[in-house]
């Protein structure tokens, strides 16, 4: 039985030493370790739920998360941002029109157009928060984090101000439990990543299309989308074969122009620009047949034993540890290929194998500061309508979102993020967020600003997260006045896990 709420309080102001009759709750550490790893940390009903359901079921309703109903205040907060819901083309022709010939705008006009266009960035920025703080659809969220990083796109870069939402609604979000292939075609296609690295300007020296800024090839995005996005750095493949690929990719690139329909992504593989000759890639002969010889390619990279070790390494270390074993790389390597990189698949194998499950791997991964902001909004139940506090403080921390300036995305290790100064942010936040003060509610009509939240419940905030502490940070937790405990829980060496 868990013991009387009122006595529980009482203990806890007269110094946090429980009677013995009457013992803290306890969660089974199997219901914390899967919410930890599966979600951004539990809301206050998880645990609950989670115990209720059992742990299999939701890993499976986890990993199926169109079965998983979004309540309508989240589906309602979404409608209202427009920006969400339109494609690169109508992004770019309503938030930053080209120039006609011979127009310069005005530096007022300069001004009312980069406010402009702000509101795109912070609805991407707004939509990606509020789904990971309140969506139920865990697992999904999880993975769009993963993916964005895996697949980044840095929103800092001309065009890509623009286009970074759209590229997680359209060519990440859908696919993220799906088919590799899929999600690797889907980046590939998507403008903000032509842009950023560059294939749009990709051509093949000599062709018809040479002329202007398409003066030649550009490897930076056959570079990183072997060593980034499929095989790894030893994957095997040369420098010949970095030159063969950004070949197969000359013309793949992206159009806006007026012909374009406003439903039209914007992609576009222009011909003329086209190498046409007849290639050899990682020892296979490629025909020169066009587009074509794109799609053959992305079979070859998302088919090789080397991407799904690449992708199943990043997997386990993700999930489970910043230094994964041989053996569970290895058997998702293995289920990756007979499922032809299912990843729902790939993942199932991961949450049901001996690594994820043992001990030493609980509360082991260091959290990011995105993880560690969201698991604290979603561990207190804080209300948010204003996010503009959320992506200050993760700004502050080092990890804005969309904001990783090198392809190869944020890091997931605690190499990359334990640091004093880092410390230091983080309790910051943990004293303003519990005592209410991040302003974190809807504006007030009468004085147009956001309103202060309710100090959290230190009690309500132990039940929450299943009062997995260790008898080092209870002490500590109890001998602290009642009101800096729900601080101290969110600075707490145990909550900077998962």
């Amino acid at each position: 039985m868990k013991p009387n709420y009122w006595v529980v309080s009482i203990c806890l102001l007269l110094g946090g030493i429980y009677p013995s009759s009457a013992a803290p709750p306890t969660v089974d550490p199997k219901v914390l370790h899967v919410i930890n790893r599966l979600s951004f940390g539990p809301d206050p009903e998880d645990v609950q739920r989670v115990e209720a359901m059992g742990v299999e079921r939701y890993i499976q309703e986890q990993l199926s998360p169109n079965s998983i109903p979004e309540p309508p205040s989240l589906t309602s907060q979404l409608e209202q941002l427009e920006t969400l819901h339109q494609s690169p083309v109508e992004i770019r022709r309503e938030y930053q029109p080209p120039l006609q010939k011979g127009q310069q705008p005005t530096p007022e006009e300069k001004k009312a157009a980069r406010e402009k266009a702000r509101l795109v960035m912070q609805q991407a920025i707004q939509a990606r928060l509020l789904q990971a703080t309140q969506s139920p659809r865990q697992l999904q969220e999880v993975m769009v984090d993963f993916w964005y990083n895996h697949f980044n796109v840095y929103a800092g870069k001309g065009l890509d101000r623009l286009w970074v939402g759209a590229y997680e609604q359209q060519a990440i979000r859908p696919l993220a439990l799906g088919r590799f292939r899929d999600l690797l075609e889907a980046t590939a296609r998507h403008p903000a990543m032509l842009f950023y690295l560059d294939n749009w300007q990709n051509t093949a020296p000599g062709s018809p299309g040479a002329r202007g800024r398409y003066q030649g090839l550009n490897e930076n995005y056959a570079r990183e989308l072997m060593e980034l996005h499929t095989l790894g750095v030893d994957g095997g493949y040369t420098q010949q074969d970095v030159t063969t690929l950004a070949r197969i990719l000359t013309g793949w690139g992206y159009r806006l122009d007026r012909q374009q329909t406003d439903t039209d992504s914007g992609f576009y593989f222009n011909p003329k620009r086209h190498d046409f000759s007849d290639k050899v890639f990682l020892g296979q002969t490629i025909k020169g047949s066009g587009e074509a010889e794109v799609e053959q390619a992305f079979d070859i990279l998302a088919r090789s034993p080397a991407t799904a070790r690449h992708i199943s390494y990043q997997l386990a270390q993700y999930f489970v540890s910043d230094r994964p074993t041989e053996a569970l790389v290895k058997h998702l390597q293995e289920r990756f290929l007979a499922t032809d990189g299912n990843i729902r698949e790939v993942l199932n194998t991961l949450f049901h194998s001996k690594e994820f499950w043992e001990a030493k791997n609980f509360n082991a991964k260091f959290k990011t500061p995105l993880q560690y902001v969201v698991s604290a909004v979603r561990a207190t139940g804080t209300q948010v309508n204003n996010y503009t506090p959320l992506s200050n403080t993760l700004q502050q921390m080092g990890m804005p979102v969309y904001g990783c300036q090198t392809p190869d995305g944020y890091k997931n290790t605690q190499e990359a993020w334990l640091n004093p100064d880092a410390m230091t942010r983080r309790l910051g936040f943990a004293t303003i967020l519990a005592n209410g003060r991040l302003r974190l509610s809807a504006g007030n009509q009468t004085q147009n600003e956001p309103s202060l939240n309710q100090p959290v419940d230190a009690l309500q905030l132990t039940s929450t997260l299943g009062n997995s502490f260790s008898q080092k940070t209870q002490r500590a937790i109890a001998s602290t006045p009642p009101q800096l405990q729900a601080a101290l829980i969110l600075g707490s060496p145990e909550f900077m896990r998962r």
